[in-house]
């Protein structure tokens, strides 16, 4: 860490809180994403299910069965933990909370009736309720065409209008690391200073975490290997991730308004995650890394913050969106020796 990075870190530490103070993407244009958004919670209405996903992808719901994501359904409300964490912020049912569900579970809302829990960690908790862009997702241009005679043009076009109509699509690794973050860092200062819930997964690391039991990259491949993604790919994974990482830190410090455990462990989150996305910047030749570096450089960590900390974080979500989708991985190979192996896959 730079000396201006850890003055930096430093100040956070002991100011923050106490004053208040401080390539593989080229199907998809950078106008086809609401760039400068956060990963937006599931509308209930527009939830279809995992039942809409298994014709197609049965060899990714085999693999998510079998991983935390989908056992929540069954497990989450039984734990000590969740149940204490409950009774401290007086809820009722963990399955029925919004500040529970948000994260741990997909809701579904059919035909005017209350949402309710569908199952844990889902399709659609990822990659965006499907209502609106099933069709256009698998949709290859035409009777008798599949998903692997599909021209490159159809494909291009394909993927641009399912991103266009809410899909979160992996072509452009940025969105996915934004839908992983969105959860893994606790944006309710409530539920971590009042519940004891922690303030997000601090070890979260995209390549490391998406690589290893979640790992579901069947379409890539010939439908039946679940393979790594490739070298170049997981560079731009492994960036995406720090920049994710950061946006999601920025918000989640924007709601800190008192000196306590949530606000100081989210503002030292983002802290070390721009201090990292430095150090790759000064490794790599990238004008966008260099520009998401220049707009932390200009915000203060601080307690009440919001409505800086909240700008920075759109200009950033924008950054890192054009990041992941201009990127060519073979750019970035000086990071080789930095990115997670297999043997560090979760």
């Amino acid at each position: 860490m730079s000396n201006r990075y850890f003055a930096r870190f430093a100040i956070l530490c002991s100011t923050l809180l106490v004053a208040g103070s401080t390539g593989h993407a080229a199907t998809i244009s950078d106008s086809d994403h609401p760039t400068g958004t956060a990963a937006a919670q599931l509308d209930p209405t527009l939830v279809l299910g995992n039942e809409a996903c298994v014709k197609c992808h049965a060899s990714e719901i085999q693999v998510w069965k079998t991983t935390p994501h989908s056992r929540t359904f069954d497990e989450l409300h039984r734990r000590p933990e969740a149940k204490q964490i409950a009774a401290k912020l007086g809820l009722g049912s963990i399955k029925n909370e919004g500040r529970c569900v948000a994260c741990h579970y997909t809701e579904q809302a059919v035909a005017g009736a209350a949402p309710h829990v569908i199952s844990g960690v889902s399709c659609e908790s990822c990659h965006g309720e499907a209502k609106n862009w099933l069709d256009l997702h698998h949709d290859y241009g035409g009777e008798g065409i599949t998903r692997l005679s599909e021209s490159a043009d159809h494909r291009q076009s394909r993927i641009a209008k399912s991103v266009s109509a809410g899909m979160r699509n992996p072509a452009n690794v940025y969105a996915v690391a934004q839908s992983c973050l969105r959860c893994h860092t606790t944006a309710d200062e409530q539920l971590v200073n009042v519940g004891g819930h922690s303030a997000g997964s601090l070890d979260f690391e995209f390549v490391s975490w998406s690589q290893g039991t979640i790992r579901h990259n069947f379409v890539r491949t010939d439908g039946k290997s679940n393979d790594v993604s490739d070298p170049e790919r997981i560079r731009v994974m492994f960036v995406a991730g720090m920049i994710a990482e950061l946006e999601s830190s920025l918000r989640a410090t924007a709601v800190a308004t008192e000196k306590a455990t949530y606000g100081v462990t989210v503002a030292k989150r983002g802290a070390r995650a721009g201090a990292r996305l430095k150090s790759v910047a000064a490794k790599v030749d990238s004008p966008t890394l260099n520009q998401i570096v220049t707009v932390f450089e200009g915000v203060t960590l601080k307690l009440n913050n919001r409505d800086q900390l909240t700008a920075a974080a759109d200009q950033i979500a924008a950054l890192g969106y054009q990041f992941a989708q201009r990127t060519d991985g073979a750019s970035l190979g000086a990071l080789d020796s930095f990115v997670p192996a297999g043997d560090r896959f979760k």
